[in-house]
């Protein structure tokens, strides 16, 4: 996900984001705890972009 396609969306769409992205965020734990994630890179990929949408919704809400 890219900030360009981030910056686009309303602050309301970016808290909708940031809560799918913390559910996937905990799914993908449970699949490591369970061994059932074979791509581990995906925790990290989850977690910048947790950080990229609280960094937006900053900016927005200081802006």
């Amino acid at each position: 996900m890219k900030a360009t396609e981030l910056r686009a969306k309303t602050a309301e769409q970016l808290k909708q984001e940031l809560q799918s992205l913390l559910k996937a965020q905990f799914a993908l734990r449970m699949q490591k705890a369970t061994q059932q994630l074979s791509n581990t890179s995906q925790i990290r990929k989850t977690r910048k972009d947790i950080a990229r949408v609280r960094t937006l919704l900053t900016e927005k809400g200081n802006g």
